[in-house]
């Protein structure tokens, strides 16, 4: 502009470095580019002109969630002649997206926390039947306890067959505090509407007080996140991404997803999550300073109901029938059910240990049968064997089972029930049920009927003889004397 006093336009144009047309547009108006404020023109005319403001403004002020497809297929109908197809969709998003923007309501803010050392672990369950896991060739469905500290990000996982229950929580919860070696101040969790589906009232309120009771005895605040906020248990919920990765990963190192038994599937899982823990040493050092101590023993975690032992060698929890010795039968017992087992007790005696099994979709009776149960009972009526509704479960391994399919397709059903229940019962005075399966293997490699007198032949001889000289070293009495003076 200084040029332009001196020069005429093409030549102050050309000094200042931009064409003559730019010269003509400054010339027109010296206001700067950046002080001029943007005049939009509309280029085309408004296809939403004269319905917006009768037609769709009402409907998006009375619910603004309705959604901008929803207003297109009203106008639609509304309007059969001029919006038959789909053109004006993206407009009409824009212009609902603008509205919400400038008159919706207000939304939600997430307020990010300063994790506070001590202070708050979290606890979800996470659906794992992604990961493909098998054991011994058949699928594994499960779930995964995932517990974190939110400050040191320390995790702990436990391997859940069942679903989202009390008992699932309260078990894996509890072994995570023990193996952590102290409680934080909150305990957060989600709503846990998993673990109250299908409980009757009274249920629900006993499992309520039994979590109350069990975050007391830690001296831990119990919190739950908002329903469908998963934000609020951000710690724990970004964290079972990271998990079921790095699962993936090491199943990808380990080139197979199948594991023999559970427990190799569980230990495949501690070792991995020791390895993430390890890059959290030095937060979880400052962390442990400012957590509680725990309490001098554990507390309940598990659902304890009392059963009858019934005429038929056994009892059922959850609709699940487990066998029992039969001397209890007509005993009343309570059984203590956790995630993976029962545990059932004669007053205070331990009786009964039973790996937990689930019901089946079809609704077909489960059984989970410990043959040592029932074969005294079988060796008197081997005939029983055939029709027995827990037959296939009486079998305790694989070859068994094909061991009764080759009796049963060869002998008579009166000698394949005898000499099945002579194997068995062979198996459990000598317990030799692994060894005794290696043999009928071989047997039926070579396609030989397995008999027990010739399986106890082959049977490695044990030592039943008593050690001769037995000494014990008994104490003298004054010992008993100094012990007394001291506690005097």
């Amino acid at each position: 502009m200084t040029d332009r006093n001196t020069h005429s336009q093409h030549t102050a144009a050309a000094r200042a470095g931009f064409s003559e047309r730019t010269a003509r547009r400054f010339d027109a108006d010296s206001t700067l580019p950046s002080q001029r404020q943007p005049k939009r023109v509309r280029t085309v005319a408004d296809p939403l002109d004269g319905v917006w403001e009768t037609l769709l403004l009402p409907i998006l002020k009375q619910d603004s969630s309705v959604q901008a497809i929803t207003l297109l297929r009203h106008l639609q109908q509304q309007c059969p002649e001029d919006f038959q197809d789909d053109r004006i969709r993206r407009t009409l998003e824009r212009r609902v997206r603008d509205w919400r923007a400038l008159h919706g309501p207000e939304r939600d803010i997430i307020f990010r926390q300063v994790p506070e050392p001590g202070y708050m672990c979290q606890s979800d369950f996470t659906n794992a039947d992604g990961l493909g896991i098998t054991v011994g060739e058949n699928a594994f469905k499960h779930r995964l306890y995932h517990f974190v500290l939110v400050y040191s990000r320390w995790e702990h996982v436990g391997v859940v067959l069942g679903g989202e229950s009390y008992t699932a929580l309260a078990e894996n919860l509890q072994n995570a505090l023990w193996a952590l070696g102290g409680a934080p101040k909150n305990c957060r969790t989600d709503s846990l509407s998993a673990a109250f589906r299908n409980l009757s009232k009274d249920e629900r309120e006993d499992i309520t007080k039994r979590y109350a009771a069990f975050t007391q005895h830690y001296s831990m605040e119990a919190s739950r996140n908002n329903r469908g906020e998963a934000h609020e248990n951000g710690a724990v919920e970004s964290q079972n991404r990271h998990l079921k990765v790095a699962i993936e990963q090491a199943l990808i190192l380990r080139g197979s997803r199948d594991f023999e038994t559970v427990g190799e599937y569980r230990c495949f899982v501690d070792e991995l999550v020791a390895r993430r823990n390890k890059h959290r040493v030095d937060a979880l050092a400052t962390e442990l300073k400012h957590l509680q101590p725990l309490p001098a023993g554990r507390t309940t975690d598990f659902t304890e109901i009392v059963v009858q032992v019934v005429r038929t060698g056994g009892f059922l929890v959850k609709q699940i029938f487990y066998s029992a010795p039969s001397r209890l039968i007509g005993q009343r017992l309570r059984v203590h059910i956790y995630d993976n087992r029962i545990e059932a007790y004669l007053g205070s005696s331990h009786v009964v240990s039973h790996p937990r099994a689930r019901g089946q979709k079809s609704g077909d009776r489960v059984h989970v049968i410990n043959y040592h149960h029932v074969i005294h009972a079988l060796k008197r009526k081997p005939g029983a064997l055939a029709n027995s509704i827990y037959r296939d479960s009486l079998f305790p391994r694989t070859e068994y089972v094909l061991v009764w399919k080759a009796l049963q397709a060869t002998l008579s059903r009166r000698d394949a029930c005898r000499r099945m229940v002579d194997i068995l019962f062979l198996a459990h005075e000598e317990n030799a049920e692994i060894e005794l399966a290696s043999l009928m293997a071989d047997d039926l490699h070579q396609g030989r009927l397995s008999d027990a007198r010739d399986l106890k032949a082959l049977l490695v001889p044990r030592d039943h003889s008593l050690p001769k000289d037995v000494v014990v070293n008994l104490p003298a009495l004054s010992c008993f004397d100094t012990l007394l003076e001291e506690a005097g």
